[in-house]
């Protein structure tokens, strides 16, 4: 992984086309070698999460272009690569688990991080979550501590209850959430590991129960429609 590092922090202090066309030898390497680390990355969550296997590589990454059509923001490339196993691949809209890794200018916010369920659901999928945490907030607070070393994200989430919840529920702050997921940092040290991988998948076993719940929802909610 220190190969797909470099190549990534180098490309944040040299997002133009010039440069990446002068690299693209570098990246075609640094993609193979990422591309190699995500099959077995699926294959590790494929072994505990039934709903994932028939996966590939190309249903679980994204390519490294922007689209800047209409984006203020013109440079042309992400500086960032991110594996994401779900049911029904990267686009279906439902919960599945994510890696991040994006290095940015100095070693001090570098940015790498697992995470587990759902990013920016559509409002009928937040919805059903948000009954299934109201209804059923005890055994969804039990597989949140499950998952020992993740926690819950707050990053995006409401300042007020939302509307057809009481407020002041013991599941209040949970209901506020807009995205529902179980975070883990890690470093870069952790990254260099020859078993990754296979380190990676049972962090991830970790949250199984998690995001199969948050499935359940999501297809409660598309039963519904």
């Amino acid at each position: 992984m220190e190969k797909v590092i470099q190549f990534l922090r180098e490309l944040y202090y040299n997002n133009d086309r010039n440069w990446f066309e002068a690299n693209k030898p570098r990246y075609k390497e640094v993609l193979t070698e990422f591309n190699a680390f995500a099959e077995k990355l699926i294959k590790g969550i494929q072994g505990f999460d039934p709903a994932t296997r028939g996966l590939t590589v190309k249903d679980c990454t994204y390519r490294i272009y922007r689209d800047v059509r209409f984006s203020t923001d013109k440079r042309p490339y992400k500086t960032y690569m991110g594996v994401y196993v779900c049911p029904g691949g990267k686009k279906s809209g439902n919960a599945g688990y994510y890696f991040h890794l994006q290095p940015q200018e100095d070693n001090q916010s570098d940015f790498y991080f697992l995470n587990t369920g759902l990013h920016m659901p559509e409002s009928k999928y937040l919805k059903s979550v948000r009954d299934e945490i109201f209804d059923n907030g005890e055994h969804f607070l039990s597989l949140v501590r499950k998952a020992e070393g993740f926690r819950i994200s707050e990053e995006y989430k409401l300042k007020r209850t939302p509307t057809g919840y009481p407020s002041g529920s013991p599941m209040d702050e949970y209901l506020k959430l807009k995205d529902v997921c179980l975070e883990q940092r890690i470093d870069e040290k952790t990254l260099l590991r020859e078993d990754l991988a296979e380190w990676m998948a049972q962090e991830f076993r970790k949250t199984y129960e998690f995001n199969t719940l948050l499935n359940k929802a999501v297809q409660f909610a598309r039963e519904e429609m």
